[in-house]
């Protein structure tokens, strides 16, 4: 009875939290095994552990090539964790409960539409149904797109790398098996070949916007004005993070490419940061303006309810949205005729301090402790806290100080920082009061 009543006491922010722990500590198990690793050698628990934060929180900072140090088991189990990370622990284990015939009680609803931020419980089983199905097709149709390429570059093989790369970009991971050519070299060889680039950038975008923005896609197809708010301000936010981060790296990051590499180069760094972790030009030749445009591509990351981390698409457009109605002396900030509460306005000046907090003593910690620049730190501590996965190289060398800040930054960045915060305060009494106003000025 004991049991029972505790399992009651337990809201959806704890119970989304204790499954992505759980999935972790079992990914970490098994690829502690001799039978994940090519040597047929135990793997550290530091190491594995790493490793399976990485792949459940969908970040890709990797300490070990994926290609060269695990075996195939190794790698099927890190594309397991990536695809439950993806998805979502919960919306994985439903999935199991619905075909096994059970019922979906109140409660596990409740949970469900937490962990793909749905606005409400209603629907919400069909909703996660639309998910999987979609999820699974897409996957399959990336893979099927690439797998001609990866076919002619390592035979019957290629068909497991089209399929890996599917799931790690359509849940914007960043793991890739690229290390047989050259460890560590991410899809560089691949940086003039539209085949893998287009469908690896579909693939990000398709996995970032969100659930619920496929659903208003397929409920209304080109009826854009019928969609909801948030889908509108979703798609909106993404291409401008698009184009305008695009058009910089033409002009100013590319140059010594040719026309073809040049203009896919562009496009593909600016999808890849918000927050999938491939790249196709080495980051250490990018200039610190470069670097650092990157930082706060990653930092945004994707939108909410979604295979992508960050602070999200929605969280940079309100607080855009509440300046531009500070200047022009307006009351309540609005997007597409529609004004928005007092709680999502807080919520996101929260996250957003939340996330630069995390990065900047993330990235400071990690400086001092191993005497390196502040902007490669930055960069490092930006990619887990974003659950992104890129990287200046020099995340295989830290010790284990730094290591254990960027897998307490990648939890954060994948659960949600909001979601620890409601965790934690779940058994707070909430005061009815209000304490005396009085101004502050600010700006």
């Amino acid at each position: 009875m004991g049991v029972v009543l505790s399992k009651k006491k337990l809201t959806s922010f704890q119970i989304i939290i204790m499954g992505f722990s759980s999935v972790i500590l079992l990914g970490t198990l098994l690829l502690m095994l001799p039978i994940s690793s090519k040597t047929g050698e135990f793997t550290s628990f530091a190491d594995a552990l790493f490793t399976s934060t990485s792949a459940v929180c969908v970040t890709g900072l990797i300490v070990f090539d994926t290609a060269t140090y695990w075996s195939l088991f190794g790698q099927f189990v890190i594309m397991l964790l990536i695809e439950i990370g993806g998805m979502g622990v919960i919306t994985v284990a439903a999935s199991f409960a619905m075909i096994a015939g059970r019922k979906i009680s109140l409660m596990q609803r409740s949970t469900m539409q937490e962990a793909i931020a749905a606005p409400k419980v209603g629907g919400i089983v069909r909703l996660t149904i639309f998910v999987i199905k979609a999820t699974l097709m897409i996957e399959l149709l990336g893979a099927v797109a690439m797998s001609p390429v990866f076919c002619r570059d390592f035979g019957i093989k290629g068909l497991w790398m089209a399929l890996f790369h599917s799931v790690s970009a359509f849940c914007n991971a960043g793991f890739d098996l690229m290390g047989v050519k050259s460890p560590f070299s991410s899809l560089t060889l691949y940086a003039g070949e539209p085949l893998i680039n287009f469908p690896i950038m579909l693939l990000i975008i398709i996995g970032g916007i969100g659930f619920l923005t496929w659903d208003d896609i397929r409920a209304n197809r080109f009826h854009i004005h019928k969609y909801r708010m948030q889908s509108k301000v979703i798609i909106s936010t993404t291409a401008i993070l698009i184009l305008v981060p695009a058009l910089y790296f033409y002009f100013f990051e590319f140059s010594d490419l040719g026309l073809k590499e040049r203009v896919l180069s562009s496009l593909f760094q600016s999808v890849t940061p918000r927050t999938a972790g491939f790249n196709t030009v080495d980051l250490t030749s990018m200039s610190e303006a470069g670097q650092f445009i990157t930082i706060i591509l990653m930092l945004i990351g994707g939108s909410p309810g979604s295979t992508a981390g960050g602070m999200k698409t929605t969280t940079i457009a309100v607080l855009f949205a509440i300046a531009i109605a500070t200047f022009r002396r307006r009351e309540d900030a609005n997007f597409f005729g529609r004004r928005m509460n007092g709680d999502v306005i807080k919520n996101a000046a929260t996250v957003f301090l939340m996330y630069i907090t995390l990065c900047g003593a993330g990235g400071l910690i990690i400086s001092i402790a191993e005497d390196l620049p502040i902007l490669t730190c930055l960069f490092e501590a930006a990619s887990a806290v974003g659950t992104v996965g890129l990287s200046l190289g020099i995340t295989p060398g830290l010790g284990m100080v730094s290591r254990v800040i960027l897998i307490a930054l990648m939890f954060i960045g994948r659960v949600g920082g909001l979601t620890l915060i409601f965790a934690a305060l779940s058994g707070t009494h909430h005061h009815v009061s209000k304490l005396p106003r009085e101004k502050i000025t600010v700006g």
